[in-house]
């Protein structure tokens, strides 16, 4: 059960802030690390669990409130894993339409068959930055790799992921859909059962 009034998010993303605000409700006040401070940890996990925690930790001694945390990407099957934690930052930073395009040409010459790819969500819930047993939840997003980008929503390689259930790429998806679906909802879900919410 959950027992903190407010915690800070550990991201500066205000469409995430929202999005948390509006799945808590009323039970918790959201404030973004933002508030606090405009600095980034770095990330020298090597999972999305571990960078998580790390970044979760980092928002609660920062604001000396509960801190939530999530860490996500893409992960490859052919690719063992890979963007995987360095996701974001896959084409040395250059940004998505990089990111996708190097996507692509690791995996020219890989069947369709073997495609196959998942979305990761890793959340760490911390109620004091030396919180020896955090909230892990953890979300999988399964589908595969595309040969080229379809639909215009999303971001990142949202245009790229296959998406078996609704037969479309995760970029042609509306985001209210996207967010039932996706990765981070079902890591969302856990979470709150978790809470109790």
């Amino acid at each position: 059960m959950i027992d903190f009034k407010e915690l800070v998010l550990a991201s500066h993303n205000a469409g995430k802030l929202k999005e948390l605000q509006a799945m808590l409700g009323d039970a918790v006040r959201v404030r973004s690390i933002g508030e606090f401070s405009s600095v980034e940890p770095e990330e020298t996990g090597l999972s999305f669990v571990e960078n998580a925690i790390l970044k979760a930790r980092n928002a609660a001694r920062i604001s000396g409130l509960p801190a939530l945390a999530d860490d996500s990407g893409l992960a490859v099957d052919a690719l063992g894993g890979a963007p995987g934690i360095y996701s974001a930052r896959y084409a040395d930073g250059q940004g998505d339409a990089a990111n996708n395009a190097k996507l692509l040409a690791a995996l020219r010459d890989v069947p369709d068959a073997e495609r196959g790819a998942q979305f990761v969500c890793a959340l760490a819930l911390v109620r004091h930055a030396d919180d020896p047993l955090p909230i892990l939840c953890e979300g999988l997003w399964h589908g595969s790799i595309l040969h080229e980008a379809r639909g215009e929503h999303g971001f990142g390689y949202d245009p790229l992921f296959w998406v078996p259930e609704t037969e479309c790429s995760s970029a042609e998806l509306p985001a209210e859909q996207k967010n039932r679906l996706s990765h981070r909802a079902r890591a969302m879900a856990l979470l709150l059962q978790r809470l109790g919410l």
